[in-house]
């Protein structure tokens, strides 16, 4: 993450103290495939509150992601035509070298 941190062209938002919006949120679930792929379903209230046992649909993870910045998969990068989330080395890797041209 370090790698990331040094790159200094981006605007952080911190979501602890200010939850992603809605568009921001729509437009990284259109780039990723549904709302799903930038759910964290390793936060503890997802199985905390029963989360994983049950059968959730795209409007689903929309409106927990909303609710509780804890549900967004994290780090969310908008760069260009793309959006990278999560921190995977795969991810981080991707975004760097997309970066660096």
């Amino acid at each position: 993450m370090n790698q990331i941190d040094a790159i200094d062209t981006f605007e952080k938002i911190d979501i602890k103290s200010n939850n992603i919006d809605k568009e921001a949120l729509d437009l990284a679930a259109d780039y990723a495939g549904g709302y799903e792929q930038v759910f964290s379903k390793r936060a503890r209230k997802f199985r905390g509150e029963g989360w994983h046992e049950k059968e959730l649909t795209d409007k689903d993870y929309r409106k927990l992601i909303l609710s509780e910045y804890t549900f967004l998969k994290r780090p969310v990068f908008f760069v260009d035509d793309k959006v990278y989330i999560g921190n995977s080395k795969k991810v981080v890797n991707q975004l760097i070298e997309d970066l660096n041209g």
